[in-house]
Parts: structure tokens; C-alpha cells; sequence
């Protein structure tokens, strides 16, 4: 090994040897030497499922009218904006799983570090497309930015996506710059394109000294800004629900309210991801059970949490049952909303606060069926939100069909909104395909995700 392939990754462990070294490399950078045919076929459908998103999405925009019938003076935002706000949600996972972690200096943090940074890349994207989807002029998106007005939420939010999309790529991308080096040195068959790319992104990277210092102490600014960005992001989306005029989203509640859901939805959503990505490119000696068990308490904590604020959601209301408000929560408690509700109820909270108490329900196969369970609960529970609420305003509109009042997506809205999924899936896949999807030089720096503290778990 040459000097200049030792030092692109040094780490400052003397125990960690050669030998250790490249066997992890080696495991690591797999999934980038070959695609298999189910992978092929795996990306093909989610291509798929995009083309037919972007076909729905020309029929809705010339003949809007005739394709989105429930979309009406009522519900005029749908199932999109349910869609806009998990996403929202879903790119906390970056913010808790990444950089609070890396904070409190938790090393197992390490191998999920970068599966939850792009997974929080794709999913603020998908939020913004989904936005777009919900316009009935796209055409004019532009204005927001040209005569947007300070005063209003929608530039707030605007100005805070933004922000967050920005900060996010960058804190994806410089601590890449190393990993991209190895690729270049180390890789052999793949496209000259592919090599190319390699070598301009790494950006002449050589692991000396200087470099590592400035590469950590961006890293470390880059961490502690994208948590207020984070965290502000899903306040501010809070905040246009608080700030419009409808019953079930007259709360003070609502910013804590989101934000406590979206960290319950990042733990879920990357129990799976990792799952999925351990089984995918058999990186079990990486992705161990020892993450699986820390994120399985981290599930039980985070749904306490949020379990909280939504009884501070719905308590006061509850016990004071006036007005729109007591058709609202009927609606939900006992209507027509019922089942949904006490279904998220049951998978979204209470299921994931008591059974991962069990250390058996915290092996990766149980506790990646109940972070499914989660992850679907979650996206129910952002349609709860949206819906009801809309469909109870408090001047409603007069003599208008019974019809008006009632929302179901068509199957052009619903096959926009599974083009979103793919689309986020088949971001997270092609960077794997092409980039590694655990940082060599971290879990290396930590000395493979922090071998004391796996030797020790029991």
C-alpha cells in the first residue's frame, strides 16, 4: 500500500491496523464493483413508478378539473400537503440521527451517519416536489421568491427549506470528500465516466494533516448549524397550519406538536433503512444488532414523547367540546375518521412505546415490522391533520353539495404521491450504487463503529 492511499484516510487509532483497515474497506466499497439483476429490476420499477408520476402529474395539470374531483374550496390542499409535511418530517432523520448523535459523541452513531443524511437530502427534495404537485399554477413558483412577502408563513417556510436543502447536500458532501478518494484509488472496473467523476469530486484530496483539520472543523460547524435548521423547518411548517384559521389547528401546541412526530418518524424510518441496506449488501458486521437495540430505545423514548404532545393536543379541546371543535374531534374520536385515528394511535404510539420494551422485540426483524408500522402510521397520522381539518372550517361555505365535504384522492393524486416514494427510494439507491453508503474514514476513525462498546454489548 503507497503512501498516498495510507494517508487518504489515516486515522488517528494505532490500533487500528492494515489488515483491519482493508478488509473494511473492501466490505464497504462492495456494493459500488456490481449490480446484481435484482438490483437492476429493483431500479427499474422505481423508474417506473416516476414516469408514471410525471404522466399523472401532465394529466392533472391539463385537465385538473376533471382528474382531482375531491379537491375542492374545502379540502383544497389534499392528500399532497399530508404527503409535503411527512416528507418534512422524514428529514429530521439527518438532524437526530446524524448530528445530535455526532454531538453528544455517541461513536455508534458512525456507520448510519450518511444513510441518514441522504435519506434526509431525498426527502426534503420529495417535500418540495410534492409542493409543486399541490399548485395549481407551478408556473408561477418563481413569484414566491420575486414578490414574496415577509410577513407571510409560506415565505418563511420557503426561505427555511431552502436553507436546510442547501446545508444538508454540503453536510452530505464534505464529509464524502475523503470516501471519494478511496473510490479513486481503489476501484477498478468501472466506467472511465464513473472514475472521472471520482476524481473531480475528491477535489485532489490527500489526507494530510492540514486537510483532515479543515475537513473535521467544517464538519463540526455544519453539524451544529443544520440543528436549529432542522428543528425550524418543521416549526415553521407547524406554524402555517397554526396561523390559518381552522379548528383543529388553533394550537400553540403544533411547532413542539410536529417536531416530537418527526423525530418518532426519523428513528422508524432509518430502523428500516438500515435493515433493508444490512440485508441488501450483507454489511451485518457494520449495521450490528447493537443498532438495532440502541434505536429500538430510542423508538420507546421518542414515542412517550410525542405521545405527550398529542394528548396536550388533544385534551383541552377534548375537555371543553365547543363549536367546530367538538365536531372535529367527534369526527376523529367516533366519526367517520375513526378507524384511521385509533389505528395511528395504536401502530404510531402505543405499539412502538411498549413492545420494544421487550429486548426480544429489539432483534432487527421484529423491530423493523413495528418501525413499518410506524412509518405507515405516520403518514396516516399527517392526513389526519390535513384532512379534518380542512373539512371544518369556521365559516363554512353555504348550499354547497354534501359531496364538497368529503375528501378522497383519486388515483392520479395517489399515483403522484407513490411517484414521490419512488423517487426518494430511488435517490437513496443510485447513491449507493455509485457512492458508499457507510463513511470509510468514520467507522475507520472510530475504529470499526466503535468495537469496545460492540465487544462489551450484550
Amino acid at each position: 500500500m503507497n503512501d498516498k492511499i495510507i494517508n487518504e484516510e489515516k486515522t488517528t487509532y494505532e490500533t487500528f491496523t492494515q489488515e483491519e483497515y482493508m478488509v473494511m474497506k473492501r466490505d464497504l466499497l462492495q456494493p459500488i464493483q456490481h449490480i446484481g439483476k435484482w438490483g437492476k429490476i429493483w431500479i427499474a420499477f422505481l423508474i417506473t413508478v416516476c414516469l408514471a408520476g410525471v404522466y399523472a402529474y401532465y394529466i392533472q395539470e391539463t385537465k385538473s378539473k376533471y382528474v382531482t374531483v375531491s379537491l375542492r374550496d374545502y379540502t383544497m390542499w389534499g392528500v399532497y400537503i399530508s404527503n409535503f409535511v411527512f416528507f418534512v418530517a422524514l428529514s429530521l432523520i439527518g438532524v437526530l440521527m446524524s448530528a445530535v448523535l455526532k454531538l453528544t459523541n455517541f461513536e455508534w452513531y458512525r456507520p448510519l451517519a450518511r444513510i441518514a443524511e441522504i435519506i434526509a437530502v431525498a426527502a426534503i427534495m420529495l417535500a418540495g416536489v410534492s409542493i409543486v404537485a399541490a399548485m395549481g399554477r407551478p408556473d408561477r413558483l418563481h413569484y414566491l421568491v420575486l414578490h414574496g412577502r415577509i410577513q407571510s408563513p409560506i415565505v418563511w417556510d420557503i426561505i427555511v427549506i431552502l436553507t436546510y436543502v442547501t446545508t444538508s447536500i454540503i453536510l452530505l458532501f464534505i464529509p464524502m470528500i475523503p470516501s471519494l478518494s478511496t473510490c479513486k484509488n481503489h476501484l477498478t472496473g468501472l466506467p472511465k465516466w464513473q472514475m472521472k467523476m471520482y476524481d473531480i469530486l475528491s477535489f485532489g484530496w490527500e489526507g494530510t494533516p492540514a486537510q483532515w483539520k479543515s475537513l473535521k472543523r467544517m464538519v463540526k460547524i455544519l453539524t451544529v448549524m443544520v440543528i436549529p435548521l432542522g428543528v425550524s423547518i418543521h416549526t415553521v411548517t407547524a406554524w402555517l397550519f397554526a396561523t390559518t384559521l381552522r379548528a383543529e389547528w388553533d394550537s400553540t401546541n403544533f411547532g413542539a406538536y410536529f417536531v416530537s412526530g418527526a423525530f418518532l418518524l426519523g428513528v422508524a424510518g432509518m430502523i428500516v433503512a438500515i435493515f433493508v441496506i444490512r440485508k441488501s449488501y450483507k454489511l451485518e458486521n457494520y449495521l450490528t444488532e447493537m443498532h438495532f437495540d440502541k434505536l429500538g430505545k430510542a423508538l420507546v423514548m421518542m414515542s412517550f414523547i410525542y405521545i405527550y404532545f398529542n394528548v396536550n393536543e388533544y385534551l383541552v379541546p377534548a375537555y371543553k367540546m365547543s363549536g367546530l371543535h367538538a365536531n372535529h374531534l367527534l369526527s376523529l374520536f367516533t366519526g367517520e375518521e375513526a378507524i384511521f385515528y385509533w389505528s395511528v394511535v395504536f401502530f404510531g404510539m402505543i405499539i412502538p412505546g411498549t413492545l420494544p420494551l421487550i429486548p426480544k422485540m429489539r432483534k432487527p426483524l421484529p423491530l423493523t415490522i413495528i418501525a413499518i408500522a410506524v412509518v405507515i402510521a405516520a403518514w396516516f397520522k399527517r392526513y389526519l391533520i390535513v384532512i379534518p381539518g380542512l373539512a371544518h372550517p369556521y365559516l363554512p361555505i353555504q348550499d354547497v353539495p354534501d359531496s364538497w365535504k368529503h375528501y378522497s384522492p383519486s388515483m392520479i393524486e395517489m399515483t403522484i404521491v407513490a411517484a414521490t416514494f419512488a423517487a426518494m427510494l430511488l435517490i437513496v439507491t443510485l447513491f449507493s450504487r455509485f457512492f458508499p453508503i457507510i463513511s470509510v474514514w468514520e467507522v475507520a476513525e472510530g475504529k470499526l463503529e466503535g468495537k469496545d462498546e460492540i465487544i462489551n454489548y450484550k
